[in-house]
């Protein structure tokens, strides 16, 4: 049986090493590489592409949380897990976001690593039992709201949450358990992770092509930009500018539809 391929990046060497050290105790399971800085961390997992990396979401430039969005753009088959050094919401919603699979502190038992290895390495997220948190999930509704309202020009490019979705997470924002949202759903808590399953899917495609949209329309004047943060782009607009990019608006986005599908 192939040996599962790790590779571990963190600034903190007896970290790193108190994790190689667990894992070289797992026979299904090796570590191919290590690094302190992301830079390099990332070049060596796009030359070997191992089935898990394991970074460190806080420290170095680019952080851990870029890597991995830069990773997940460039290698989805590579499963990312997000180490943070203390359980910061803004940071974990920024780590969600980029796709990574699992988030662990570091003052997690070495056990759960290693069952958090062997689940993303299947394709399993982890991550998304973070949705659980009310101010998390309180925080992709607003995310998916801004979507909604950014306009029928990429209304068609992003995903939006279907009715049972927002159901769900609208509950566990107001502080529900997974049981007690099953039992007022009437639905399985099984159901339930696969729905959390698929929001998490939808949020990291959705920052993905948010970024695209956002490249895509650098070179258009401000009015013609899409906002993503729920306020207008922009207030006024010349003659001048509305005719130099009336005509290329159209092209633009037909091509960036074409690029995302």
């Amino acid at each position: 049986m192939e040996k599962l391929r790790i590779f571990l990046a963190d600034w903190q060497v007896l970290f790193r090493e108190g994790i190689h050290f667990i894992l070289s105790g797992e026979e299904d399971m090796e570590v191919i590489g290590e690094d302190t800085e992301n830079e390099k961390a990332l070049a060596f997992i796009e030359a070997n592409s191992p089935h898990v990396a394991i970074l460190n979401a806080n420290h170095d430039k680019p952080s851990g949380i870029e890597v991995t969005r830069r990773i997940k753009q460039n290698l989805p088959e590579v499963s990312v897990i997000l180490v943070m050094d203390s359980d910061n919401e803004e940071q974990l919603f920024s780590a969600i976001k980029s796709g990574a699979s699992a988030c662990l502190t570091k003052d997690v038992d070495p056990e759960v690593v290693v069952n958090a290895i062997r689940k993303v390495a299947q394709g399993g997220q982890p991550v998304s039992e973070v949705l659980l948190r009310p101010e998390i999930a309180s925080r992709v509704i607003d995310e998916f709201e801004v979507f909604t309202s950014v306009g029928e020009q990429v209304d068609n490019l992003l995903a939006h949450l279907i009715p049972r979705e927002t159901e769900i997470l609208r509950h566990l924002a107001d502080g529900s358990s997974k049981e007690q949202v099953a039992g007022t759903l009437d639905i399985s808590e099984e159901a339930i992770s696969h729905k959390l399953e698929s929001i998490l899917h939808k949020l990291v495609a959705n920052g993905q092509k948010q970024m695209l949209i956002e490249a895509a329309q650098s070179g258009l004047p401000s009015i013609a930009r899409v906002s993503f943060t729920g306020k207008p782009a922009a207030e006024y607009i010349t003659k001048e500018e509305f005719v130099s990019f009336k005509e290329s608006l159209k092209e633009r986005f037909k091509s960036l539809s074409g690029e995302i599908s």
